[in-house]
């Protein structure tokens, strides 16, 4: 299929961008860093591919179903169809969701993924691919993500480690799902969970658990209670 003969296809597209952004980080950066920022593209280009068709319009939904469900040379993944102003809505829940639970991933990595939103969304601003303030808030998500996954990745570490010494009652007692931390105090956690208002805790653990938990952090696990006290049982990721 011939690139003008596209209908709809944006100019350029986000895998463009992508590709461009690339391209300009690489002569300034050593060959170790570039292949971090290569990494943390390829996986953003990877979660906007997975996910962002679900923000789309009836009418933009319609456009990306005729190619993506093309065959062969026709088919185009997300990126090859739509424009760069859709990359900065997907850093939320590209750092926040997809780098936690989706991606195995070290404290470098993390941090790199913080690291290189922030600079992709100063360089979109400079090229006139998306608007300043939109570029102000993915920076200081993106900075923001630097500092806390790497945390959040070491305070579930602890968490798996003790929910494994904890006892097991009845299995109706148990809840799992992701909660939100809504509350913490030196050896205690309050947590609420996402599918239903009802907050959960006092939850007993050690104080060097709870100095690392921060209210707002979300924990996915299961929670139940032994001998008519909350307990973690599991706990997968934060």
């Amino acid at each position: 299929m011939v690139r003008d003969k596209l209908v709809g296809i944006a100019k350029p597209t986000i895998a463009e961008v992508l590709a461009e952004f690339l391209d300009d980080q690489r002569p300034r950066l050593s060959p170790k860093t570039f292949a971090q920022y290569r990494g943390v593209v390829e996986l953003l280009q990877h979660c906007i591919n997975r996910d962002a068709y679900q923000s789309l319009s009836k009418a933009q939904r319609k456009l990306f179903e005729r190619y993506f469900n093309a065959q062969g040379e026709a088919h185009r993944e997300f990126c090859q169809i739509f424009g760069p102003e859709r990359i900065l809505p997907e850093v939320l829940g590209f750092l926040s969701w997809f780098m936690i639970r989706k991606v195995i991933a070290g404290k470098d990595m993390l941090r790199a993924a913080g690291t290189v939103t922030k600079k992709l969304a100063a360089w979109l601003a400079e090229k006139g691919y998306v608007e300043p303030e939109e570029a102000r808030e993915a920076k200081a998500e993106g900075a923001a993500a630097g500092r806390d996954l790497p945390k959040a990745q070491e305070l579930a570490h602890w968490l798996h480690r003790f929910a494994e010494t904890q006892p097991r009652g009845e299995e109706d007692d148990e809840v799992e799902d992701h909660f939100m931390v809504t509350r913490v105090e030196p050896g205690r956690l309050w947590l609420e969970p996402v599918l239903e208002r009802a907050t959960v805790g006092p939850i007993e653990v050690p104080e060097h658990i709870s100095r690392r938990c921060k209210v707002g952090w979300s924990i996915s696990g299961v929670v139940g209670k032994v001998s008519g006290r909350w307990r973690l049982l599991e706990a997968w990721n934060v």
